[in-house]
């Protein structure tokens, strides 16, 4: 069952327009200092845990609005002081902040209390599927009388909500074109600096990238068999429907059978927003979950699989930092296409060949796991994919973006030389 929708989402988004209101108000009179604060709509990581990790370096009071105890305690484990962000206090520490660094939405801070503030949305992904003003989901209402005026309403207050971001940084050009359509932004707020929440992919050597990445994936399930292969299936979230990609009681005994023969672990990975009914009908450890209850950022645990399967989602832009194979698994491809859309034609990613149900995937998968030129060509094929999407692959996209904040403004830390 998906656990939440943009009609459900907007629809409460409405309901606190007074709310809004008066926090708008409030946040207009008092003073704005120099502190930042930082949210993540995905917990303590992404694209916000490696801006906040240069950004304290580099001497700025800071501080994370979180959201619940898990936040807390993962923020606690790194040192990172919190507040939490519906408090009242969470109201104050947002609107006085200089800085309000978010990666989904103005939600990830105080919502109340951003008027005014200078935003930072770095987004959490490259996008494939439509998103914001360029997908009609975005603002999907409830069935109820009026629908066609809340849907305008929905809209007019997503461009005015977007105005209010400073800086948005792009992972490339043609990611930028895709951002200042989705957001009704210009050039001069999205900036090709390439996106922090991947510097970890082009960090340090290939084996230390791996070392830490395994690492992350034996402490959420236990370490593999000798020799195992890890690959990550990650379907995305479908704005509230149901995932037709659930594999049937038949399509798991296939689906575990190719694993066992080819000495391979099946790692699933559903999207935060969504829960697919991924339960195998018989117990096996060569399939595995990793819910964002596990792992709440992925990205620093990608560099331990050999493979990634997934449908829509922008994960497949990123594996190709590290040369990761990609099979595509898509049933709904066209359906998908009319509701939610595409930047572009799908086929340009997936290529021509993605599997439309499991017997074709497990039939690309088993010759991918069994022949290295198989393997080799997808590998190949991912690389060049995430080369027209990733400007940068040096490790110092935080970097620039601090850099994109300072220019526009945003003062030296006090004491600072």
């Amino acid at each position: 069952m998906a656990s939440f929708s943009f009609g459900s989402g907007n629809a409460a988004k409405l309901l606190r327009i007074p709310l809004y209101a008066v926090g708008g108000i409030g946040a207009a009179i008092v003073p704005r200092g120099q502190r930042w604060v930082f949210g993540c709509g995905a917990g303590i990581g992404d694209g916000a845990l490696a801006l906040w990790t240069l950004a304290t370096a580099e001497g700025h009071d800071a501080v994370w609005l979180v959201s619940s105890l898990r936040e807390r305690a993962d923020a606690a484990a790194l040192g990172i002081p919190t507040i939490s962000k519906s408090s009242l206090r969470g109201w104050w520490a947002t609107a006085r902040a200089g800085v309000l660094v978010v990666t989904h939405g103005l939600g990830d801070v105080n919502r109340y209390a951003v008027s005014g503030g200078f935003v930072v949305q770095l987004w959490h992904g490259i996008p494939l599927k439509r998103i914001g003003l360029d997908s009609p989901a975005t603002t999907q209402v409830p069935n109820v009388p009026g629908a066609g005026l809340l849907r305008r309403l929905v809209g007019l207050l997503y461009r005015r909500t977007a105005q209010r971001i400073r800086v948005l940084p792009a992972a490339s050009d043609r990611s930028r074109g895709r951002l200042e359509s989705a957001f009704a932004l210009g050039d001069a707020r999205v900036v090709v600096t390439g996106e922090p929440r991947v510097d970890v992919l082009s960090t340090g050597t290939d084996e230390e990238r791996r070392q830490t990445a395994s690492a992350l994936l034996d402490a959420a399930s236990g370490p593999l068999p000798e020799g195992a292969r890890a690959l990550l299936y990650a379907p995305t979230w479908r704005d509230g429907g149901d995932d037709v990609a659930v594999p049937t009681a038949s399509e798991w005994v296939r689906i575990i059978t190719l694993l066992e023969s080819q000495n391979a672990v099946l790692f699933i990975r559903s999207h935060p927003l969504g829960a697919g009914a991924y339960q195998p009908s018989l117990p096996s450890a060569r399939v595995r979950t990793l819910g964002s209850d596990l792992v709440s950022d992925i990205t620093p645990a990608l560099a331990g699989f050999d493979t990634l399967i997934t449908d829509y989602s922008s994960l497949a832009y990123d594996v190709g930092l590290l040369a990761m194979p990609v099979l595509y698994l898509a049933p709904d491809a066209a359906d998908y296409a009319r509701t939610r859309g595409f930047y572009g034609r799908y086929e340009d990613v997936a290529g021509v060949d993605a599997a439309t149900d499991w017997t074709e995937l497990l039939e690309q998968l088993g010759a991918l796991l069994a022949d290295p030129d198989a393997f080799a060509a997808r590998s190949t094929r991912s690389t060049t994919l995430s080369a027209q999407m990733h400007a940068y692959r040096d490790g110092r996209n935080s970097r620039r973006v601090y850099q994109a904040i300072r220019q526009r403004g945003i003062p030296a830390p006090k004491g600072a030389r």
